[in-house]
């Protein structure tokens, strides 16, 4: 399938600042400050992505690995202050070599989540490359959290032609490509025994509701990253039990 070529501003788009209807504020969950004695029970999540997963344009709160953590305080379950390595552009062969060059802070992880992979598909890079990263990424993933695949989770990518940047691009093949990416990303993550979450069809809800794309007009809202927390915290309290 050939692939239209876009401009490569979007994954580096620097967010613009407007001011948004009452109806539209966002609230996330309120995160409560953690003690010496808090941090010392509390479980560790390590969250590695790009930029959806670092939150692009939106607060740190509302970050989608934050919130989860804040639903699970909420129910009792205590995970310290994810880290995040991720960067906005990154491919899984940038994630790759971050990860080499500086490694996360912990050999061990109770819980770790991969999203990666719209860069990929942005940039045209093959899907056999991203495969092969994938499956590097996944191994890496299942190493951190101490060899404990139910602890890991892969999140779908998100579909961006539903946004107002992509607005006068080929959408409906922007799309196609995303799904077929995401066919990658769901065989490596179920053939290795590790947890799949589908967030792609919340983020295509964006088309229809302008309040879950962040004021740049490309990334998800914090509204819709809770969509996607309110998904994966339960999957993780089910895992840690």
């Amino acid at each position: 399938m050939r692939s239209f070529f876009i401009p490569l501003i979007i994954l580096h788009l620097a967010s613009s600042c407007k001011k948004e209807d009452d109806s539209n504020t966002y609230m996330p969950n309120p995160v409560a400050p953690s003690t010496p004695a808090d941090t010392a029970m509390s479980k560790t999540y390590l969250a590695l992505g790009d930029s959806y997963t670092i939150g692009q344009s939106v607060p740190v709160a509302e970050r989608f690995p934050n919130q989860t953590a804040s639903l699970l305080l909420l129910d009792g379950i205590k995970l310290s202050t994810p880290e995040i390595i991720a960067q906005t552009g990154w491919t899984t062969g940038d994630l790759i070599v971050s990860i080499n060059s500086t490694p996360p802070l912990k050999s061990n992880y109770d819980i770790v989540t991969l999203l990666i992979g719209v860069n990929n598909q942005y940039r045209h890079l093959s899907q056999t490359q991203y495969r092969d990263e994938f499956t590097i990424l996944l191994n890496k993933s299942i190493v951190y959290a101490g060899y404990r695949k139910n602890r890991v989770f892969v999140l779908s990518i998100p579909d961006y032609s539903v946004t107002p940047f992509a607005s006068g691009y080929p959408t409906a093949l922007i799309a196609s490509e995303i799904d077929s990416f995401n066919v990658i990303n769901k065989q490596l993550a179920l053939s290795a025994g590790c947890s799949y979450l589908d967030i792609t069809a919340s983020s295509r809800q964006a088309l229809n509701d302008p309040a879950l794309i962040a004021s740049d007009g490309l990334h998800p809202s914090g509204k819709e990253y809770k969509k996607w927390a309110m998904l994966l915290a339960p999957l993780i309290k089910a895992s840690l039990q």
